[in-house]
């Protein structure tokens, strides 16, 4: 794999850590969004598009947001 590779794995994982930084619904979008965009700006950057890679980093964090509040409702049970 390349390196950039490992980089998109290692940030995606460390954002969807990261999603569940606060206690209601809209500070848990918030922050998933803004990790994403930031997330998705450094590694754009290395490929030389970081507006583009921010926009995806910031959908990709706003599901993540959306998929740990969700969890945290206890709307995933078994």
């Amino acid at each position: 794999m390349k390196p950039m590779t490992y980089a998109l794995i290692a940030v995606t994982g460390s954002l969807l850590m990261l999603t569940a930084c606060g206690d209601t619904s809209r500070s848990r979008v918030a922050s998933g969004t803004a990790l994403g965009a930031g997330s998705g700006a450094i590694i754009g950057s290395f490929s030389g598009n970081a507006g583009k890679g921010a926009l995806i980093g910031a959908g990709v964090g706003a599901l993540g947001g959306v998929l740990v509040d969700e969890h945290a409702r206890g709307s995933f049970s078994n």
